[in-house]
């Protein structure tokens, strides 16, 4: 019997695995040497950090509630939506994958996200607009792409990513108005120059902390949708349907006024395609890669299976 040999695609993709692997370890030594940094000026970093952490970790616990309710979407039954639900249970049945809950937005935008703290606890949203745009094979690539961020447990990954750059954040704030309300700016006598000089050193290492990790992030989010495409591609088998829904969407989200999408812009770090792309240079900011590349790989994975 003549061996079966896997197209590269369905197996792990080492290169991608990499490059998120620097990334965390450039932002793990960045996060490091902000700390040593503030450690060694003296500053009581340990509060701020705790408030920040907190306050991220219920951003987190809560997320999906938050997500829900800014997105308008509404959980719905099986009775509601039976074709929707077979549809998730076929691919979670075949991948073997808990069922996450399901809900609608009504908006004519085609898009999807998903939300929650874990796999078991997950949640699959997706438009009106979506609906009626795809077909049943497009919208199973899209809906295995989203099934892939739980599995992959992202909305967790980019939280704890994002932690000490909140704390960098919060830093710059308070070490900015702490300092002009306080006068030590370099206001008064020899103790409160070196107050002020040290406020300056903390202010500039966290805007460097902060600016540098929101781009580190910010490659890790593409990364990780570069990976939930192939993870769509490996669960479905049909890479070539989830470009065609990524092409179908923004085709239809370019026909959408620019006013309603500006409605929903907050959320783009959840779609599978942002409300709106920015320019060449602005993808360097993006929660998203260009959706021609990530079409180009797509299509690269079909290529393979003949």
């Amino acid at each position: 019997m003549p061996s079966t040999i896997r197209p590269s695609w369905q197996k792990r993709d080492s290169g991608l695995v990499a490059r998120m692997i620097l990334s965390f370890a450039i932002l793990s030594l960045l996060y490091i040497i902000f700390l040593s940094v503030l450690a060694y000026l003296g500053l009581g970093f340990v509060p701020i950090t705790i408030i920040a952490s907190a306050m991220i970790l219920a951003q987190w616990y809560f997320s999906d509630k938050i997500v829900l309710w800014s997105s308008g979407a509404k959980l719905v039954t099986r009775d509601q939506f039976p074709e929707l639900h077979d549809l998730v249970e076929r691919i979670v049945a075949r991948n073997n994958l808990p069922k996450p809950k399901i809900a609608v937005i009504n908006t004519r935008m085609p898009n999807a996200f998903a939300t929650g703290k874990g796999p078991k606890s997950s949640i699959v949203a997706v438009t009106t607009g979506l609906m009626d745009t795809l077909d049943t094979e497009e919208l199973e690539g899209v809906i295995a792409h989203e099934l892939t961020h739980i599995r992959n447990r992202d909305v967790l990954v980019i939280t704890l990513a994002s932690l000490f750059s909140t704390v960098a954040w919060y830093l710059m704030q308070f070490g900015f108005y702490g300092g002009l309300y306080s006068g030590g700016m370099g206001y008064g006598g020899g103790n409160r120059n070196n107050s002020g000089g040290s406020m300056i050193i903390i202010i500039a290492v966290a805007m460097l902390t902060w600016v540098i990790s929101f781009l580190i992030i910010r490659a890790i989010s593409r990364y990780r949708e570069y990976a939930a495409d192939r993870g769509s591609a490996q669960m479905t088998g049909k890479p070539i349907k989830l470009a065609n829904a990524l092409m179908k969407i923004t085709g239809t989200i370019k026909n959408i006024p620019t006013r309603d999408l500006r409605q929903e812009e907050g959320l783009n770090a959840f779609f599978i395609i942002p409300a709106l792309s920015g320019s060449t240079v602005g993808n360097l900011f993006s929660t998203h890669p260009p959706i021609q590349k990530r079409v180009e790989k797509l299509m690269e994975m079909e290529a393979s299976m003949s």
